[in-house]
């Protein structure tokens, strides 16, 4: 009866602590897919059978990394390519990449009366691609357009302008200057998110868009230098080939460490939420705690940044429970092994009369087979 009693218990506690791990990797995995820009190396791949990885680079506001840094970074990215016999195709880099930089707050109007203040992010590159935003109307500007005054905005913008979602290919102003709305984008629905952007709406344009601006709202004493005078580069994003661990990383890691030294930091956003990496972040819990830059994150890198704090206590508690049904398939092992060796003689006698009867039997049928003949 105590010896039952011992099996239900164990089973018991078994179940419930699959259940807890089942319910920790289901919300782990919730809250990870949640942050959708750091899957960007999943749509850029499409179906390819070659690896590529994200890696996300953020830099301090005097790094000194510019639109003018971008060609010599660039070239030597080509070269670590071409030495594992990766070439570009044409003009196209093998790569995707992404940057930006945060522009300021601006009171935006409309045509009609509704105006209100939005905060501004200079874009490049695949940007949109990196954010993967939700389109409510109209599309997503890019580099190769001919004119430079697209605008993307949040919902809450669009509603406070012209009180609709559907303003695809209307007008706004910015200090004056006009623009048009390429798209509209839905506003954030996961909760760390909405705990970074803040209330107030957001507007994405163009590097040129932003130079416009400075220069014809009299907001730079110095035009001529205006393609200078606003050209950092605050966050440079990549989907970059990764042939083995970590090359991508450590390529994209080598264009930056030397020059910009402590101004800068890189993450490995195709890695991050794996939860042999998040357990293994439980010890150094204090990176998330303690500022070691002044580096200001956007709001989505902050958001995932929360993501991954939370991941970290969930991955770390399901690998400490883990050991229960790990450790109760070992004492079933040790068990199962103590049976054998106790009914090890008994098992041999069966197999012996067994098999001697086996013998018999075979014998019998092949004599009676010689008498037929």
């Amino acid at each position: 009866m105590k010896r039952n009693f011992k099996y239900i218990t164990v089973a018991v506690l078994n179940f419930i602590v699959i259940t807890v791990i089942i319910i920790l990797s289901v919300t782990g995995h919730s809250m990870a897919v949640s942050q959708r820009y750091n899957f960007t190396a999943d749509i850029w791949k499409n179906g390819s059978p070659d690896s590529f990885a994200q890696n996300s680079v953020f830099l301090s506001e005097d790094s000194g990394f510019s639109t003018d840094s971008l060609n010599a970074v660039r070239a030597e990215l080509v070269k670590e390519l071409q030495n594992v016999s990766i070439e570009p195709d044409g003009k196209n880099l093998p790569y995707a990449e992404a940057y930006s930089t945060p522009a300021g707050t601006y009171t935006i109007r409309g045509d009609l009366s509704g105006k209100s203040d939005a905060v501004l992010t200079a874009v490049g590159g695949d940007f949109f691609m990196f954010r993967n935003f939700k389109l409510v109307s109209g599309a997503f500007f890019s580099d190769g357009d001919l004119m430079h005054d697209g605008t993307v905005i949040d919902a809450n913008l669009a509603w406070e302008l012209y009180g609709s979602y559907d303003v695809a290919g209307m007008n706004l102003y910015i200090d004056g200057i006009k623009f048009y709305i390429a798209g509209v984008i839905e506003n954030p629905e996961s909760e760390p998110e909405l705990n970074c952007i803040g209330k107030t709406p957001r507007l994405y344009l163009s590097y040129d868009g932003m130079a416009d601006i400075l220069k014809l709202s009299g907001s730079n004493e110095n035009s001529t230098d205006i393609s200078n005078k606003f050209s950092k580069i605050t966050c440079y994003e990549t989907v970059f080939p990764n042939p083995v661990e970590n090359f991508a990383y450590n390529t994209i890691k080598k264009q930056f460490e030397e020059k910009y030294a402590d101004k800068y930091s890189i993450v490995k956003n195709s890695s991050r939420f794996r939860p042999s990496v998040r357990s293994k972040a439980f010890r150094k819990l204090s990176d998330y705690a303690v500022i070691k830059n002044n580096i200001n994150y956007p709001y989505w890198e902050n958001a995932s940044r929360i993501v991954e704090f939370k991941l970290t206590f969930i991955y770390f508690s399901r690998t400490i429970l883990l050991t229960v049904p790990a450790l109760t398939v070992l004492w079933l092992v040790i068990l199962t092994v103590r049976l054998i060796k106790r009914k090890k003689p008994a098992v041999m006698r069966n197999i012996s009369v067994t098999y001697s009867r086996i013998r018999k039997n075979f014998r019998e049928k092949i004599l009676k087979k010689q008498e037929k003949v």
